[in-house]
């Protein structure tokens, strides 16, 4: 994994290998843990939180906020969902809400706002000022070009915090 030194990790974060997090992301463990999947990337001013929901505040049971492989987080999106599948695109100044489960492949546009309670199947896009939602044709691309570009210019121009592992 790359992991800007700038960025701001709080809490139990478990990092996939492959994943970059660009620096000022900001990612919050409140409620648990959270693991990331490999192979996302984590663009400039991301918010990923793992907290409750008002109305469910157990601190008993500490659930686990796991971020599928091969995820993207564009520039200033926020998200708060309690689970995130594999192949999805979360587009610049999106916002899901702790009560949107995200399955596989979906895409959720550019300012688009989901904070119903609701589990979006897979292959969604959302898009428009309404968020209107249709299913997919394809799933979105990966993004290893665009990866493999980032693994080599990042360490050129910020410090790349250094893994630590636990046994």
């Amino acid at each position: 994994a790359l992991v800007c030194e700038e960025s701001k990790l709080r809490g139990d974060v478990t990092i996939g290998s492959g994943t970059i997090i660009h620096p000022s992301a900001t990612i919050l463990a409140e409620a648990g843990p959270i693991i990331i999947g490999d192979c996302c990337l984590i663009e400039e001013q991301v918010k990923i939180i793992h907290r409750l929901p008002f109305d469910q505040q157990d601190k008993e049971n500490t659930p686990v906020l796991i971020i599928g492989s091969h995820n993207v987080f564009e520039v200033d999106c926020h998200v708060e969902s309690p689970k995130i599948g594999n192949n999805n695109v979360f587009e610049s100044k999106c916002f899901v809400g702790n009560k949107v489960t995200v399955t596989n492949g979906c895409t959720v546009g550019a300012g688009c706002k989901i904070t119903q309670e609701q589990i979006l199947k897979e292959n969604v896009v959302v898009y428009g000022e309404k968020c209107y939602m249709r299913e997919g044709l394809d799933r979105p691309g990966l993004q290893t070009l665009q990866m493999e570009t980032l693994a080599k210019m990042l360490p050129n121009y910020h410090h790349i915090r250094k893994a630590n592992k636990k046994n």
